[in-house]
């Protein structure tokens, strides 16, 4: 009793807000009356008179453009305040955004004293024609509005006969009123009581995504099951492995002392490194007393199946899709990047893959070569958030590849454009993703290293890295290996150096992080950094050396070898730096 009446006020507030909202109002003053009669007091809606009175305002503006004219401010408005799933869902909404954009297209012609402006005219007929090619065009084969997809071309529509209507002083009141009543309803739609949240919360479309969520949980745990046998099954053939080849290692130090090796324990070491299924029939079938009989076998069964014929892909009309990237829109730009992302990552490796990426090149696909001002990769600055990540999907994918590395680090401005894109890139995480890889494989080159040292880029590893739980693990595990690599250039330690206890403490922290991934790269910074005296200092001060013995007392054999290192740096009293930088005579494989 007592829980029920510590909620009555709140209880009693979602009633009253309800019937408020449905319009029962006799029903609202009895029950208000009844209430304070019986001393049950009514809590007030939270926000309920504040939410009012700014949609109120919002439809006043949004009025006062429409008289206006004020074209810009109307549609930023609405762009705003009505929500996209109705904009581009509801007919009644579409219909009434197409009248909206002839009123204002038309309102010179209607309002002006004398001749309109010209300039100002032109602009509006050429918004409503833009209008028309994009978002419009979606109505163009609607009886009702077919005669006015031919408005913007008719120099004169106000004695054209089709537009006549238009002209008539009903029309612009008429369409008013449409929009006052549709204003009402949508806000009115979006302020829906709680008690009404509350049921369709709890009603049959939340259960159902609850058994949805449920399935794909189930599924997920069934793939993880799989993945987890795949992973055992390997690391018994690891450890398999490694025993025949301690036994083949101890078999060869017999033969040394005169030990012969007889063709019994031959076949028992390659049945033993074979497959289940041909383990039976090896044992019975391969004569092991004939020289080179089990390297073949063993040979054979890791040759990959021979690779078919791969034909070249047709040739690009390259120069139509730099213009159409260029100025295309929005939509046209992000179908193309990721058509040409994948013509690069899904064709075969070898002579397909090399064409494809040398005609990229030679073509100079990302106008990586161009002084223009409006260049492909100024989409990496584009207002589409879709643009932008699918063209840092791009560059990712070429600066995965040795030659498109080369391609994209002739000159800094790749470098520089992506490093400002990932210090303003807040919203997607994708985008940033994608440029922390591109960044990453770009210092495996000395020059770009150096660059991105002077850029002060170690600052701000230091300061995303700091909270590396809120990271996506692909995010984390490449600013950790940037940093690294950052780290072993003596200008990257000196930057350390600046604030030398915040990269510590980062650093040590990460040690202990749950993703294992990125331990090597943790060590590799450490082992690099300290290798700078005030550096050391800092570790010491702070108490690193019981920090890392923590780690030794968890760690596997390898991260204990590893530790035991940085200890040994961090004990060291050398002056100068024995830790040797990263050079660019050679860059890496493949990706």
């Amino acid at each position: 009793m007592g829980d029920i009446l510590a909620h009555e006020s709140e209880l009693l507030g979602l009633v009253r807000e309800y019937l408020n909202f449905a319009e029962f109002e006799d029903t609202l003053k009895i029950f208000s009356k009844e209430c304070k009669m019986k001393g049950k007091p009514l809590s007030k809606t939270v926000g309920g008179p504040l939410r009012d009175s700014t949609s109120l305002m919002i439809q006043k503006d949004l009025i006062a453009a429409f008289d206006s004219g004020h074209q810009k401010a109307f549609f930023d408005l609405w762009k705003e305040h009505i929500p996209g799933s109705i904009r581009d869902g509801d007919a009644l909404a579409q219909k009434l955004e197409f009248y909206l954009h002839i009123h204002f297209a038309i309102y010179l012609l209607k309002h002006s004293v004398g001749k309109p402006d010209k300039e100002e005219l032109d602009e509006r007929i050429s918004y409503f024609k833009t209008y028309l090619e994009t978002k419009g065009a979606a109505l163009s084969q609607t009886t009702e509005f077919l005669p006015y997809y031919a408005l913007p071309f008719v120099p004169n529509p106000m004695v054209h006969p089709s537009f006549k209507e238009l002209f008539q002083d009903s029309w612009t009141p008429e369409l008013k009123l449409k929009l006052e009543k549709f204003l009402a309803l949508i806000f009115k739609a979006g302020h829906m009581p709680r008690l009404l949240t509350l049921c369709k919360e709890n009603g049959p479309s939340n259960k159902e995504m609850l058994q949805q969520l449920h399935q794909q949980l189930l599924e997920a745990e069934r793939r993880s099951m799989t993945y987890l046998k795949r992973y055992n099954k390997i690391q018994a053939d690891y450890h398999n492995l490694i025993g025949v080849t301690a036994e083949l290692v101890d078999s060869l130090e017999a033969t040394v002392s005169g030990k012969m090796i007889t063709p019994e324990y031959l076949q028992s070491v390659c049945v033993r490194l074979f497959s289940n299924q041909m383990r039976q029939s090896l044992a019975h079938s391969v004569d092991f007393t004939r020289p080179g009989t089990a390297s073949t076998m063993l040979r054979a069964s890791l040759v990959p199946a021979k690779l078919k014929d791969v034909p070249l892909l047709p040739s690009l009309d390259y120069e139509k899709l730099k213009k159409d990237l260029i100025f295309g829109s929005d939509r046209l730009k992000a179908f193309l990047l990721q058509a040409l992302r994948w013509r690069l990552t899904t064709s075969h490796p070898g002579e397909q893959r090399e064409t494809v990426l040398q005609a990229y090149i030679s073509n100079d696909l990302l106008d990586c070569h161009s002084n223009n001002q409006r260049s492909v990769l100024q989409l990496l600055q584009s207002q589409s958030e879709a643009v932008r990540q699918y063209m840092a999907r791009l560059i990712n994918a070429f600066a995965s590849l040795a030659e498109g590395r080369l391609y994209l680090a002739q000159n800094t401005k790749v470098l520089r454009m992506l490093e400002e894109r990932l210090k303003e890139e807040n919203k997607d995480v994708i985008t940033r993703e994608n440029i922390l890889g591109a960044l990453q494989k770009f210092s495996l080159r000395r020059p770009l290293q150096t660059v991105m040292i002077r850029d002060g880029l170690i600052f701000w590893l230091i300061d995303i890295l700091k909270d590396p739980d809120c990271l996506s693990d692909y995010t984390l595990e490449y600013s950790v290996a940037l940093l690294m690599n950052l780290c072993l250039r003596s200008a990257g330690k000196n930057m350390c150096a600046k604030v030398a206890g915040l990269v510590l403490k980062v650093l040590s922290d990460l040690l202990g992080h749950e993703n294992h991934e990125i331990q090597p790269y943790v060590n590799g910074a450490l082992y690099s950094i300290l290798s700078i005296p005030s550096i050391r200092e800092e570790a010491r001060a702070m108490g690193m050396e019981d920090i890392l013995r923590c780690f030794i007392k968890e760690g596997n054999a390898e991260m204990i070898r590893q530790i035991e290192f940085i200890i040994k740096q961090l004990n060291s009293e050398e002056l100068l730096d024995g830790v040797l930088e990263s050079d660019d005579d050679e860059d890496e494989d493949d990706e």
